[in-house]
Parts: structure tokens; C-alpha cells; sequence
């Protein structure tokens, strides 16, 4: 499910421009057809998976018996927000981060290192069983529902919009979104990933490039960078590699990341090279601590990083595409 594939749901709860009114329900949820994923929404609030794992894992002791013990660990994968760092950092249990792909969640869990797990694509679980869980998700937040209108003095229904904007308070709040270039040709995916690789230390594209390419490719993002964020900014690129602390396997070139000193990210990842083309994703957090900012709009927020990576790694360049397929 994605704010694309399940429209239906989004105007009946009145987010993305949907009247916002009595009629619209208080709780809205999607899965998959299988129910392994899960979407959540208030009345005109979607909440992205990210800050869903987040949330559930603040009022995980206190709302899920399951989870009543506390929780050993929490993880996600790379691309999700670091939303839930914050919220692990807070209860003093470990973050893992992850590849993305449910397996590395698997061997946490079956080490007892983690409770709670989730990933950007719309995946979440604990480790009552060893997959997402998309039916136990949802029960996760009306579990949080429960007990919000137990304790809030008034017995009346707190709205999700309101858990998210007093999660926010506490933590700050991740704006985050995720562009899918889909249907792309195999070789387009893989040079804009070659670009990208230029720029990441020790990568074999940089190894085995001339100096003076690898100083036209640092020119060439150094100057998008600041075309978009500003005279003074400047990114770090790395690619993300992961070694499992149960059993000591590596997994490499899981993702190229551009990062900025305020915490902001951008990430790409490519998927898929079959009959229908590969998909680039795009994955962009940007991070802000003061509430009086928390309201303002996810795409805006978000723009000139959002621009700042799609010029580095030249996607309108190689695929002639200025738009994406799917923004969630």
C-alpha cells in the first residue's frame, strides 16, 4: 500500500487535499494482499512508516502486552528516517541498522537482539514472528489509540495527528520522502550509479578512474550541491556496507548516501534490471527540531535536497525524466 496505489483510502480520510471533515474516520489502515505491510492514517494525517516505527516503539512497553517487558532492541533499514535512533537513544536499548531486506532483521531476532523492526517501504514487525507483520502493525496503533484515551484524562479519542505532533515535540521530526523512478532502462540505472560511485571512497569506479575524471566528478556535485542548498553547503558521499553482528557477513554496495552536517540525507538505490526496466529510488530525510516548523509541508521542506540529488546524479541527464514514477 502507498498513497498512490490505495487513493481511495486517502481522500476517504482527507489527506494529500481531501476535504477534512466530520465524515472522514478517525483511524484509516491498508495492507498489502497479503497483510505483511501496513499504511497508517489519521484524519487528514498520513503517518509514514518511518515515524509509525517510531511512535510504536514509544509506547510499545505501555501499550502492547506482547511488548510489556520493554524492548531489547529496535532496527531498520538504511533508508528508513532515523526516527526511531532517536526514540531507542531515549529508552537506552540498541538501533541496528540494516540493508534493506527482511533477513537481516531475522538473524537480530532469532539472537534476541531486537524486539521491533521496520523499513520504509511499509513493513513493520516485532519478533513474534520472524516477518512483517502488516495485521499486527495496525493493532499496534489502535493498541496506542487505547491507551491514549485511558490516560488523557477526558476518556476521548486522541487523534493521530495529535500523537504525531507531541511524538514531534519530544523527538523532532523527520521530513521524509521517497521518489521511484520506475521502468527505467537497465544501462540508465547503472550509470547514474557509476556517477555516484565516483564520489564514494574506495569504491572500484573511483579506483579505477583517472584523477582528473574523479576531480570533474567532485566539481560537478560540489557545484549542484551548492546550486541547491546554498553558497556554503557541502555533502559527504559514502556507500553504505554492513557487517551482521551475529554471524559476521558483509553486505556491500547496499546504497550510495550524500550526507550534510545538519543530519539531512539523500540515498539512492537501484532495483531491478528484468524485462520491465530498474527502479531508482530516492529516499530524503531532512530533520528539524523546532516545533513551530513541524506543520509545514513534507515536499516543500524537502525540495532543494530533493534537487540538490537528483542534479549530482545527473537523473534528468541520463534518463530524460523530470518527474518520478511514485512519491510516498
Amino acid at each position: 500500500p502507498n498513497l498512490t496505489y490505495a487513493a481511495g483510502l486517502v481522500r476517504a480520510m482527507g489527506v494529500g487535499g481531501g476535504a477534512v471533515g466530520d465524515a472522514c474516520p478517525d483511524f484509516g489502515a491498508a495492507s498489502d494482499g497479503d497483510a505483511d505491510r501496513n499504511m497508517i492514517l489519521g484524519k487528514g494525517v498520513f503517518v509514514t512508516p518511518s515515524d509509525s516505527l517510531a511512535v510504536i516503539a514509544h509506547y510499545a512497553k505501555d501499550a502492547i502486552p506482547y511488548l510489556a517487558g520493554g524492548l531489547k532492541g529496535v532496527a531498520r533499514s538504511m533508508p528508513t528516517s532515523s526516527a526511531v535512533d532517536r526514540v531507542a537513544a531515549a529508552l537506552g536499548i540498541p538501533c541496528y541498522e540494516t540493508p534493506t531486506g527482511w533477513k537481516y532483521f531475522g538473524n537480530l531476532m532469532d539472537a534476541g537482539m531486537l524486539s521491533l523492526c521496520g523499513e520504509e517501504s511499509f513493513g513493520t514487525g516485532s519478533d513474534h514472528i520472524r516477518e512483517k507483520d502488516g495485521i499486527w502493525a495496525m493493532l499496534a496503533w489502535l493498541s496506542i489509540l487505547d491507551l491514549k484515551w485511558r490516560h488523557n484524562g477526558q476518556h476521548a479519542l486522541v487523534p493521530v495527528a495529535d500523537i504525531l505532533a507531541q511524538h514531534w515535540r519530544t523527538y523532532g521530526r523527520d521530513f521524509y520522502t521517497r521518489w521511484d523512478f520506475e521502468s527505467l532502462p537497465a544501462s540508465a540505472g547503472d550509470e547514474i550509479m557509476r556517477r555516484l560511485r565516483l564520489l564514494t571512497p574506495n569504491s572500484p569506479e573511483r579506483s579505477s578512474s583517472t584523477p582528473a575524471a574523479l576531480a570533474a566528478a567532485g566539481s560537478r556535485a560540489a557545484a549542484a550541491v551548492r546550486a541547491h542548498l546554498g553558497p556554503d553547503a557541502a555533502a559527504v558521499f559514502d556507500e553504505f556496507e554492513y557487517v551482521d553482528p551475529v554471524d559476521g557477513s558483509v553486505a556491500t554496495r547496499q546504497g550510495v548516501r550524500m550526507a550534510l552536517p545538519d543530519g539531512s540525507r539523500a540515498v539512492f538505490r537501484l532495483s531491478g534490471t528484468g524485462s520491465s526496466g530498474a527502479t531508482l529510488r530516492l529516499y530524503v530525510q531532512k530533520y528539524e527540531a523546532e516545533p513551530e516548523r513541524h506543520g509545514d509541508d513534507v515536499q516543500e521542506t524537502v525540495k532543494g535536497l530533493v534537487e540538490a540529488a537528483l542534479a549530482v546524479a545527473a537523473v534528468e541527464e541520463i534518463t530524460g525524466r523530470r518527474e518520478p514514477t511514485v512519491i510516498t
